[in-house]
């Protein structure tokens, strides 16, 4: 992880509550806590330059050698990163920047817990629903990031994290956390993974789907990591707190919502209600110094259930300018890029 200095151009809410409650740990930024600045309005944003495995699970499907995205006319893998690398850049104004210094592809399924791997014919059965899925559903990250040799590559800084691409039952998680003081980002830590000394995500992307549901998963890794940034922080100096609130559980005070649910959403998923809802989220472009400025908001704004167009509009609001407040960089990014800048 190169990190410059810099300012250029149950259900999911359950969860939600319970990450913003989280209690701060001892941090593996060691020894003890990293060291924070005082608070101040002159630190630079820092730009995060991240490195990054990408790893692309396409197996060969007839002995033609036709790949499984070729066969299904899905996405291609390299099209999906390079398009998702740019969204964040540009919602970023610049500060996330994404490298894959390392591409892996392999002609196999991904292993799941139990061994299992999909065969070419089992997998179409599935997908044409002539059989259930296989269970446990999840793949085996034990086993696939030791095969890849990640622990001694993320140890050595090789790399940064780590993208799994793959199809449909692949049994990725949006994103995961590993390494030592690893905690929950949208699914439960890899504990087997604790002797590593760095903290790091692998991200999982399905190649079936876009760019839309892969900035879905990097949201949902925001509000873990956002959440454990700010969980020490009570009351208003919890700016994560105020930051996902929306209309139905903050009537007439939405700001930016959840991933789940903008600012006017009734219920999960609701990204094309026209509802007009009275938000606060222009007034986080002026962050740290809020004017107070509301006005009606509805789907318009963020794509009409577009999810491309509303993550990046979610993204792209997350606080990116100079200064710290209360322990925390005004550059909210920087968690979000590298989970080893929060103190636990």
């Amino acid at each position: 992880m190169n990190n410059s200095a810099g300012n250029p151009k149950s259900s999911f809410l359950d969860v939600l509550l319970r990450w913003l409650g989280l209690s701060r740990q001892t941090s593996e930024n060691a020894p003890g806590q990293a060291l924070i600045p005082p608070d101040n309005t002159t630190e630079p944003a820092r730009i995060i330059t991240s490195h990054v495995l990408y790893v692309i699970y396409d197996p060969v499907m007839d002995s033609a050698g036709t790949k499984l995205t070729t066969k299904m006319n899905w996405n291609r893998p390299d099209d999906l990163a390079n398009a998702y690398i740019q969204d964040l850049l540009e919602v970023s104004g610049g500060l996330a920047r994404y490298e894959i210094v390392q591409r892996v592809e392999l002609n196999e399924f991904p292993a799941l817990t139990d061994g299992f791997r999909y065969t070419p014919p089992s997998f179409l059965a599935v997908w044409n629903k002539t059989q259930p899925a296989h269970q446990p559903q999840y793949a085996d990250y034990q086993a696939l990031l030791t095969g890849l040799n990640v622990i001694p590559a993320i140890t050595n800084h090789e790399i940064d994290e780590v993208w799994l691409i793959g199809p449909p039952y692949g049994g990725f998680y949006e994103s995961t956390m590993c390494g030592t003081g690893a905690f929950w980002c949208n699914s439960d830590p890899q504990k087997w993974s604790s002797s590593c000394n760095r903290r790091f995500i692998v991200m999982g992307f399905n190649y079936e789907r876009g760019v839309g549901e892969m900035l879905h998963s990097f949201g949902h890794r925001c509000e873990s990591t956002l959440g454990q940034t700010f969980a020490g922080l009570q009351g208003k100096d919890n700016l994560f707190k105020q930051f996902v609130l929306y209309d139905k559980v903050a009537p007439g005070q939405a700001q930016l919502g959840t991933i789940h649910f903008p600012p006017n959403a009734q219920k999960d998923y609701d990204y094309n209600n026209p509802r007009q809802v009275a938000s606060n989220c222009d007034d986080w472009r002026n962050f740290p110094t809020f004017k107070k400025e509301a006005r009606l908001v509805n789907a318009d704004e963020w794509g009409n259930g577009d999810m491309r167009l509303l993550h990046k509009w979610w993204l792209s609001h997350l606080p990116k300018v100079a200064g710290r407040i209360n322990g925390v960089a005004n550059n909210w990014w920087q968690y979000c890029l590298d989970p080893n800048l929060i103190n636990l």
